[in-house]
């Protein structure tokens, strides 16, 4: 007997990710008292709520690790400080004071670097954005360029023509190093022949030097295994144009996305049990350099970082504002400080910690922020105890983006204060004023 035909049906499910361990995750009972060791009733007494606090000590502490995980298997090393991350001048100085080039990919950024004080030299200059009047200041200060796509090969071109110097450039390649998404947006693609048709452009003509390679394939790479992909073929590609130009690298640089402890939506282990260590980063890298390098050929190794540097390093301390309950019975509490602020609560899970004890028991609760906006939520289901009207929330590995990123949406946006090594503070950004936001009106 035939059966009647039935049309197929889509119903509509939440989309809310499961959790194998169960749906609600909870603060811990035991209250965060401090940051870096500075009471949080002082920070926000003296300057205010919400309040970003950034902890010197800890970014020196990320970038040396780092450094040393690299610097203990292969020479030259150098980190850029990725000044997207975070472009206060507070947090650049404290990079650079650590021996750190800037890496910008803006003219506003480049700016901001020789304003501090960073020579051309020490600048490596990425981005699609870069007109032909700044390109042409950067190559004459000794940036490390790197050119993004064929608007700007003819650019470089044109200035070639003028120059009476040899200019030295390089190009970013982007290429499937095994990992998912492919960022093929920015820079030539390898594996299509792109790379080497702009290489082909830009090293016939007699005033053009290839200084080296760049490739970043992403943010938040959890494999190491993906930067020895890259090391690989980037070489293969760099000793193309050796054979074909007669031209060899001086440099290869490897971009950042190095992860840190902030925990991306949709993984629920804790970052200690997946987080890769620094050292297996820089094991696939020299491994792979020491398996494909030409002999007597050791390039300066360029590596990006920001989020793995800075991330940890910051805090944003916000406080209730009111308490609702939710007509599904859960808790909804307003605090001070939302998306307009933490813009990063889009991708990654914010992990609020209560500052002081609390006797109660845990609720489902909702905490959003102040904006009038149904999408302003830093955390739709987390497990906390009745907070009273004034009480503060810690919100730890928020260094990396959110600064930059924040907006002067509804609220104008926080001070900013470091604690620096030796336990002083200084507020390297003051909270807005309504000044502030009208300051380019006419």
């Amino acid at each position: 007997m035939l059966k009647t035909f039935e049309p197929p049906r889509l119903d509509l499910l939440s989309a809310r990710p499961g959790n194998p361990q169960g749906r609600r995750t909870a603060a811990s009972k035991d209250p965060v008292r401090d940051v870096a060791g500075v009471p949080v009733s002082e920070l926000t007494e003296k300057y205010g709520s919400p309040l970003f606090v950034y902890d010197e000590a800890e970014m020196k502490r990320n970038l040396r690790t780092w450094k040393q995980a690299f610097e203990t298997l292969y020479q030259p090393v150098r980190f850029g400080w990725s000044y997207k991350t975070c472009y206060l001048r507070g947090v650049c100085k404290s990079f650079h004071g650590e021996g750190s080039m800037a890496e910008v990919v803006s003219e506003m950024e480049y700016e901001k670097a020789r304003q501090l004080g960073v020579p051309g030299k020490e600048i490596i200059l990425n981005g699609p954005h870069k007109r032909p009047a700044f390109l042409k200041r950067a190559l004459s200060e000794g940036a490390t360029l790197h050119i993004d796509h064929f608007d700007e090969v003819d650019d470089v071109l044109a200035l070639a023509d003028e120059s009476e110097q040899i200019l030295k450039v390089g190009i970013r390649v982007n290429m499937d190093a095994g990992i998912q998404p492919v960022w093929s947006r920015f820079g030539f693609h390898l594996e299509s022949g792109e790379a080497r048709q702009a290489l082909t452009q830009l090293l016939r003509h007699p005033r053009i030097r290839l200084s080296g390679l760049h490739c970043h394939i992403g943010t938040y790479i959890l494999e190491p295994v993906a930067y020895a992909t890259v090391t690989r073929k980037l070489l293969e590609l760099a000793y193309w144009a050796e054979d074909t130009f007669d031209q060899r690298i001086e440099h290869l640089d490897l971009g950042g996305g190095f992860p840190s402890p902030a925990r991306l939506k949709g993984i629920y282990q804790s970052p200690d049990v997946y987080l890769p260590k620094p050292s297996e980063y820089a094991e696939a890298v020299v491994n792979a350099l020491q398996e494909n390098l030409r002999p007597g050929h050791r390039p300066l190794l360029l590596l990006e970082s920001g989020r793995a540097m800075v991330d940890s390093a910051g805090t944003l301390l916000t406080s209730v504002l009111a308490r609702k309950a939710m007509p599904d019975g859960r808790d909804l509490v307003v605090m001070d400080a939302g998306v307009n602020v933490l813009y990063t609560a889009t991708w990654y899970e914010m992990q609020p910690a209560v500052t002081k004890r609390y006797d109660t028991g845990r609720h489902s609760t909702q905490l959003v922020g102040p904006l009038c906006m149904n999408i302003d939520v830093l955390h739709d289901d987390w497990m906390l105890p009745p907070l009273d009207r004034g009480d503060t929330l810690l919100i730890p590995n928020v260094g990396a983006y959110n600064v930059t990123q924040s907006m002067q949406f509804i609220v104008t946006r926080p001070a900013v204060v470091m604690i620096h090594t030796d336990g002083s503070q200084e507020v390297i950004r003051r909270a807005e004023t309504l000044s502030d936001i009208e300051a380019g009106e006419s």
